[in-house]
């Protein structure tokens, strides 16, 4: 009766994301632990030249997590439940729902066009001869040694096929999203972060997310996370409410 009450005291978009988020952890962590099955590899993005890539990875990699672990899908089911009723309640459901699924698009996008960059810089390194020949090994053989584990042992090659064959999963960019028109409708509530004791105003720290993510994006100090994923949410995150202020759909300093 209690988890009824409390399901129920969600807004019905906030509920059912954050239900069919950890349902879908759920099911991947079991597939993974006892099946062997990896649903991220079908599921999570790719980068458009992949073998491996499908269109509606750009939808669906935002409804996985790391299945080895509960903090990825923990640290963003929190920030959902916390900021994503609020908003949801400003937005109204339908609103909301397109403000979270645009703006986990809209990082996919934007994490895939550094990949782009990426790729071009490392491809410049690598002798025109023997360019062709690279890519046609990445792209035949590189997404199975991926999913098998492993990886070309020359480094060059190796990056390559993880920038090429990667997968990027998490809802962090729609989050990340969230957390900007948080900021922006409510910039002036304090929010407690687990590491700080002290109040932050929510402007402050969507800024100062914002410029952790580009230092950590620039300098690559922290590997293994799409941190221009979580910028282009923010940015994403920005145009619209800023159209939408514009336009008198929502406006800006409640408190």
């Amino acid at each position: 009766m209690a988890t009824n009450n409390f399901l129920r005291s969600i807004p019905p978009a906030t509920r059912h994301l954050l239900l069919l988020n950890i349902g879908i952890w759920l099911f991947s962590f079991i597939a993974l632990q006892f099946k062997g099955f990896d649903l991220s590899w079908f599921l999570g993005l790719h980068f458009f030249t992949s073998p491996a890539f499908n269109p509606v990875q750009l939808v669906t990699y935002m409804f996985l997590h790391d299945s080895t672990g509960f903090a990825h899908i923990f640290f963003n089911m929190f920030s959902l439940y916390m900021f994503g009723r609020v908003l949801e309640q400003v937005m109204g459901t339908k609103r909301f729902l397109f403000f979270y699924l645009s703006t986990g698009i809209g990082a996919a996008l934007i994490q895939l066009a550094v990949i782009f960059f990426q790729i071009e810089f490392i491809t410049s390194q690598i002798p025109k001869a023997e360019l062709f020949q690279t890519l046609q090994i990445i792209h035949t053989e590189g997404a199975q040694a991926l999913q098998n584990g492993m990886n070309f042992t020359n480094p060059l090659w190796g990056e390559l096929n993880g920038l090429i064959n990667g997968t990027m999963i998490g809802a962090s960019g729609a989050v990340f999203g969230i957390l900007l028109a948080f900021g922006m409708l409510f910039p002036n509530v304090p929010l407690y972060l687990f590491f700080i004791p002290v109040p932050i105003k929510a402007k402050y720290m969507v800024i100062g997310y914002g410029l952790l993510e580009l230092f950590f994006g620039i300098s690559g100090a922290v590997s293994g996370v799409a941190h221009f994923a979580h910028l282009g949410g923010l940015l994403v995150g920005l145009i619209i409410i800023l159209i939408w202020k514009k336009k008198g759909i929502v406006g800006g300093g409640y408190f």
